[in-house]
Protein backbone atom coordinates (compact mmCIF):
# COMPACT_ATOMS: atom_id res chain seq x y z
CA UNK A 1 0.00 0.00 0.00
CA UNK A 2 1.33 3.43 -0.27
CA UNK A 3 1.89 5.40 3.03
CA UNK A 4 0.80 8.75 2.95
CA UNK A 5 2.84 11.23 4.62
CA UNK A 6 6.34 8.56 4.23
CA UNK A 7 8.76 8.26 1.99
CA UNK A 8 8.23 5.23 -0.34
CA UNK A 9 9.24 3.26 -2.63
CA UNK A 10 6.98 2.81 -5.54
CA UNK A 11 7.48 1.61 -9.09
CA UNK A 12 6.46 3.09 -12.39
CA UNK A 13 3.39 1.56 -13.51
CA UNK A 14 2.47 3.98 -16.49
CA UNK A 15 3.77 7.59 -18.17
CA UNK A 16 1.53 10.33 -19.10
CA UNK A 17 2.30 13.57 -20.84
CA UNK A 18 2.12 15.45 -17.25
CA UNK A 19 4.12 12.42 -15.45
CA UNK A 20 3.92 9.33 -13.94
CA UNK A 21 1.66 6.94 -12.21
CA UNK A 22 3.40 5.33 -9.20
CA UNK A 23 2.21 2.28 -7.42
CA UNK A 24 3.43 0.13 -4.68
CA UNK A 25 5.38 -2.96 -4.86
CA UNK A 26 3.97 -6.18 -4.66
CA UNK A 27 5.65 -9.80 -3.48
CA UNK A 28 6.63 -11.76 -6.02
CA UNK A 29 6.93 -14.96 -3.96
CA UNK A 30 7.92 -17.20 -6.56
CA UNK A 31 11.63 -15.80 -6.86
CA UNK A 32 11.39 -14.15 -3.39
CA UNK A 33 11.71 -10.74 -5.19
CA UNK A 34 9.84 -7.19 -5.39
CA UNK A 35 8.14 -6.95 -8.53
CA UNK A 36 5.35 -5.40 -9.50
CA UNK A 37 2.45 -6.63 -12.31
CA UNK A 38 1.46 -3.69 -14.67
CA UNK A 39 -0.80 -5.01 -17.13
CA UNK A 40 -3.25 -2.78 -15.92
CA UNK A 41 -2.31 0.36 -13.84
CA UNK A 42 -6.03 0.92 -13.98
CA UNK A 43 -6.70 -1.86 -11.36
CA UNK A 44 -3.97 -0.55 -8.62
CA UNK A 45 -3.58 2.10 -6.23
CA UNK A 46 -1.36 4.93 -7.45
CA UNK A 47 -0.13 8.44 -7.24
CA UNK A 48 0.89 10.59 -9.79
CA UNK A 49 4.62 11.82 -10.35
CA UNK A 50 4.53 15.09 -12.69
CA UNK A 51 7.03 15.74 -15.13
CA UNK A 52 9.15 18.19 -14.03
CA UNK A 53 9.63 16.48 -10.53
CA UNK A 54 12.25 14.02 -12.59
CA UNK A 55 15.61 15.17 -13.88
CA UNK A 56 16.17 11.96 -16.09
CA UNK A 57 13.05 9.75 -18.06
CA UNK A 58 11.56 6.91 -16.13
CA UNK A 59 10.74 3.65 -17.92
CA UNK A 60 8.04 1.35 -16.82
CA UNK A 61 9.03 -1.18 -13.60
CA UNK A 62 11.32 1.26 -12.55
CA UNK A 63 12.04 1.80 -8.82
CA UNK A 64 11.96 5.45 -7.59
CA UNK A 65 11.72 7.00 -3.95
CA UNK A 66 9.44 9.49 -2.93
CA UNK A 67 7.48 11.22 -0.88
CA UNK A 68 3.56 10.94 -0.94
CA UNK A 69 1.69 14.24 0.02
CA UNK A 70 -1.39 15.96 -0.21
CA UNK A 71 -2.65 18.84 -1.97
CA UNK A 72 -5.23 21.30 -0.69
CA UNK A 73 -7.99 19.46 -1.68
CA UNK A 74 -6.68 16.35 -0.26
CA UNK A 75 -5.79 14.64 -3.25
CA UNK A 76 -2.36 12.34 -2.98
CA UNK A 77 0.96 13.73 -5.21
CA UNK A 78 4.28 11.99 -4.96
CA UNK A 79 7.41 14.21 -5.49
CA UNK A 80 11.28 13.64 -5.30
CA UNK A 81 11.99 16.39 -2.44
CA UNK A 82 12.60 15.17 1.19
CA UNK A 83 10.34 16.89 3.90
CA UNK A 84 11.91 17.92 7.21
CA UNK A 85 9.08 15.84 9.18
CA UNK A 86 6.91 12.72 8.39
CA UNK A 87 3.37 11.56 9.49
CA UNK A 88 4.31 10.15 12.67
CA UNK A 89 7.52 12.15 13.90
CA UNK A 90 7.85 14.96 16.42
CA UNK A 91 10.44 17.82 15.04
CA UNK A 92 11.09 21.84 15.17
CA UNK A 93 9.52 23.65 12.33
CA UNK A 94 9.36 27.66 11.37
CA UNK A 95 6.08 29.00 11.28
CA UNK A 96 5.96 31.00 7.92
CA UNK A 97 2.07 32.17 8.50
CA UNK A 98 -0.95 32.46 10.31
CA UNK A 99 -4.56 32.88 9.57
CA UNK A 100 -7.76 33.15 10.81
CA UNK A 101 -8.28 29.55 10.82
CA UNK A 102 -4.42 28.06 11.33
CA UNK A 103 -0.67 28.54 10.66
CA UNK A 104 1.62 27.31 7.95
CA UNK A 105 4.74 25.59 9.36
CA UNK A 106 7.96 25.30 6.76
CA UNK A 107 8.47 21.37 6.21
CA UNK A 108 11.00 21.75 3.23
CA UNK A 109 8.11 20.99 0.63
CA UNK A 110 6.77 23.60 -2.01
CA UNK A 111 3.02 23.77 0.00
CA UNK A 112 3.62 24.75 3.47
CA UNK A 113 2.53 22.45 6.42
CA UNK A 114 -1.23 23.31 7.93
CA UNK A 115 -1.44 23.80 11.95
CA UNK A 116 -5.61 24.24 12.19
CA UNK A 117 -6.39 26.30 14.92
CA UNK A 118 -7.70 23.41 17.31
CA UNK A 119 -4.54 21.61 17.05
CA UNK A 120 -2.40 24.92 18.44
CA UNK A 121 -1.38 24.76 21.82
CA UNK A 122 -1.21 28.32 21.67
CA UNK A 123 -1.42 31.21 19.25
CA UNK A 124 1.11 30.76 16.64
CA UNK A 125 3.58 33.28 15.96
CA UNK A 126 5.37 33.39 12.22
CA UNK A 127 8.50 33.47 12.45
CA UNK A 128 9.18 31.55 15.29
CA UNK A 129 9.70 28.10 16.15
CA UNK A 130 7.58 25.34 17.78
CA UNK A 131 8.15 21.71 18.10
CA UNK A 132 5.16 20.13 15.53
CA UNK A 133 4.20 16.69 15.32
CA UNK A 134 2.57 15.83 12.19
CA UNK A 135 -0.43 13.36 11.19
CA UNK A 136 -2.62 12.43 8.67
CA UNK A 137 -6.29 13.17 9.24
CA UNK A 138 -9.21 11.26 7.69
CA UNK A 139 -12.02 13.44 8.13
CA UNK A 140 -10.16 16.57 5.79
CA UNK A 141 -7.67 13.39 4.17
CA UNK A 142 -4.58 16.36 4.58
CA UNK A 143 -1.24 15.63 6.42
CA UNK A 144 -1.51 18.29 9.21
CA UNK A 145 0.59 19.29 11.98
CA UNK A 146 -0.23 19.73 15.86
CA UNK A 147 1.18 21.47 18.79
CA UNK A 148 -1.26 20.38 20.85
CA UNK A 149 1.34 16.65 21.23
CA UNK A 150 -0.74 15.33 23.98
CA UNK A 151 -3.43 14.76 21.38
CA UNK A 152 -0.71 12.36 19.65
CA UNK A 153 1.57 10.98 22.25
CA UNK A 154 1.06 9.31 25.97
CA UNK A 155 2.39 10.97 29.20
CA UNK A 156 2.95 7.28 29.79
CA UNK A 157 5.02 4.28 28.34
CA UNK A 158 5.48 0.33 29.04
CA UNK A 159 8.83 0.58 27.05
CA UNK A 160 10.15 2.90 29.96
CA UNK A 161 12.28 1.88 32.85
CA UNK A 162 13.87 3.88 35.64
CA UNK A 163 17.72 4.43 34.51
CA UNK A 164 16.85 4.24 30.86
CA UNK A 165 19.19 6.79 28.79
CA UNK A 166 16.83 8.71 26.83
CA UNK A 167 16.41 11.42 23.95
CA UNK A 168 14.65 14.63 24.97
CA UNK A 169 12.76 17.44 22.87
CA UNK A 170 11.75 20.29 25.10
CA UNK A 171 8.26 21.61 23.83
CA UNK A 172 6.92 23.81 26.54
CA UNK A 173 7.95 25.06 29.93
CA UNK A 174 5.85 25.71 33.11
CA UNK A 175 6.25 26.65 36.51
CA UNK A 176 7.07 23.05 37.51
CA UNK A 177 9.47 22.60 35.11
CA UNK A 178 9.96 21.60 31.61
CA UNK A 179 7.89 19.39 29.26
CA UNK A 180 9.94 16.96 26.78
CA UNK A 181 9.24 14.00 24.11
CA UNK A 182 10.75 11.36 25.07
CA UNK A 183 12.30 9.02 22.21
CA UNK A 184 9.71 10.86 19.92
CA UNK A 185 7.61 8.30 21.48
CA UNK A 186 6.11 9.79 24.98
CA UNK A 187 6.51 12.62 26.85
CA UNK A 188 7.56 13.69 30.12
CA UNK A 189 8.91 16.31 32.52
CA UNK A 190 12.04 17.76 33.82
CA UNK A 191 11.47 19.61 36.83
CA UNK A 192 13.42 23.24 37.03
CA UNK A 193 15.38 21.45 40.28
CA UNK A 194 16.75 18.61 38.04
CA UNK A 195 17.38 20.74 35.21
CA UNK A 196 21.40 22.23 35.90
CA UNK A 197 21.85 23.58 32.78
CA UNK A 198 19.99 26.57 30.11
CA UNK A 199 16.98 24.51 29.01
CA UNK A 200 14.67 26.12 26.42
CA UNK A 201 12.07 25.08 23.66
CA UNK A 202 13.13 23.15 20.77
CA UNK A 203 16.31 22.30 22.68
CA UNK A 204 17.31 18.27 22.26
CA UNK A 205 18.86 16.92 24.76
CA UNK A 206 20.11 13.80 26.50
CA UNK A 207 18.10 12.41 30.04
CA UNK A 208 17.63 9.96 32.52
CA UNK A 209 14.18 8.49 33.35
CA UNK A 210 14.35 9.46 37.04
CA UNK A 211 10.85 8.57 37.92
CA UNK A 212 7.87 6.54 36.47
CA UNK A 213 5.18 7.22 39.19
CA UNK A 214 2.41 5.84 39.86
CA UNK A 215 0.22 7.09 37.93
CA UNK A 216 2.85 6.64 34.74
CA UNK A 217 3.63 9.56 34.51
CA UNK A 218 7.02 10.40 33.54
CA UNK A 219 10.36 12.23 35.18
CA UNK A 220 13.46 12.90 33.84
CA UNK A 221 16.45 13.99 35.02
CA UNK A 222 19.56 15.16 32.80
CA UNK A 223 21.81 13.21 34.91
CA UNK A 224 22.72 10.09 36.57
CA UNK A 225 21.29 10.03 40.20
CA UNK A 226 21.40 6.16 40.62
CA UNK A 227 24.40 4.35 42.45
CA UNK A 228 26.08 3.72 39.07
CA UNK A 229 25.58 7.14 38.31
CA UNK A 230 27.69 8.88 41.40
CA UNK A 231 30.03 5.72 40.95
CA UNK A 232 30.53 6.99 37.92
CA UNK A 233 30.95 10.21 38.29
CA UNK A 234 33.40 9.91 41.28
CA UNK A 235 36.04 7.38 38.60
CA UNK A 236 35.83 9.95 36.38
CA UNK A 237 36.95 12.45 38.60
CA UNK A 238 40.03 10.39 39.58
CA UNK A 239 40.56 9.35 36.05
CA UNK A 240 40.63 12.81 35.15
CA UNK A 241 43.15 14.01 37.82
CA UNK A 242 45.28 11.01 36.76
CA UNK A 243 45.61 12.40 33.42
CA UNK A 244 46.52 15.51 34.60
CA UNK A 245 49.55 14.81 37.09
CA UNK A 246 47.12 14.60 39.88
CA UNK A 247 45.53 17.51 40.82
CA UNK A 248 43.01 20.13 39.43
CA UNK A 249 41.62 23.51 39.52
CA UNK A 250 38.07 22.35 39.72
CA UNK A 251 36.90 23.01 42.79
CA UNK A 252 33.51 22.14 44.97
CA UNK A 253 33.71 26.29 44.63
CA UNK A 254 33.71 26.18 40.50
CA UNK A 255 31.49 27.93 38.57
CA UNK A 256 28.35 25.22 37.42
CA UNK A 257 28.93 25.86 33.87
CA UNK A 258 32.97 25.02 34.05
CA UNK A 259 31.72 21.86 35.58
CA UNK A 260 29.09 21.12 33.41
CA UNK A 261 31.25 21.83 30.38
CA UNK A 262 34.11 19.60 32.03
CA UNK A 263 32.20 16.51 33.63
CA UNK A 264 28.33 17.23 32.20
CA UNK A 265 26.87 17.10 35.70
CA UNK A 266 25.56 19.68 37.78
CA UNK A 267 27.40 21.46 40.55
CA UNK A 268 25.56 19.38 43.23
CA UNK A 269 26.41 15.72 42.16
CA UNK A 270 29.85 17.06 42.03
CA UNK A 271 30.33 18.43 45.15
CA UNK A 272 28.99 15.36 46.14
CA UNK A 273 31.64 13.00 44.22
CA UNK A 274 34.55 15.11 45.76
CA UNK A 275 32.32 14.60 49.18
CA UNK A 276 32.56 11.04 48.65
CA UNK A 277 36.22 10.44 47.26
CA UNK A 278 37.40 13.13 49.96
CA UNK A 279 35.63 10.41 53.05
CA UNK A 280 37.52 7.51 51.39
CA UNK A 281 40.87 9.95 51.11
CA UNK A 282 41.23 9.60 47.37
CA UNK A 283 41.52 12.97 47.00
CA UNK A 284 42.17 16.03 49.11
CA UNK A 285 40.61 19.36 49.14
CA UNK A 286 42.04 22.70 48.97
CA UNK A 287 40.99 26.41 48.39
CA UNK A 288 42.13 26.45 44.90
CA UNK A 289 42.73 22.96 44.02
CA UNK A 290 42.01 18.95 44.25
CA UNK A 291 44.92 16.48 44.48
CA UNK A 292 45.27 12.99 44.07
CA UNK A 293 46.39 11.43 47.46
CA UNK A 294 49.32 8.97 47.23
CA UNK A 295 47.20 5.47 48.49
CA UNK A 296 45.08 6.97 45.05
Amino acid sequence: MINIGKINTLRVVAQYPFGYALAPLVENNDENDSVIAIDDADDLQTVTLAIDEVEASLTEGQQVEVFVATDQRGDLYATMKKPLIQVGETKVLKAVSATNFGAFFDWGLENDLLMPNDYQAQPVNPGMYYVVHTFFDDKTQRILGATKLHYFLKESSAYLNEGDTVNCLVYAKTDLGFKVVINEKSLGLIFHSDAFKPLKVGQATEGVIKTIREDGKVDVALQRVDKGGRDALQQAILDDLEAHGGISTLTDKSAPEAIYSHFNVSKAAYKKALGALYKQKKITLGPDAIRLTKAS
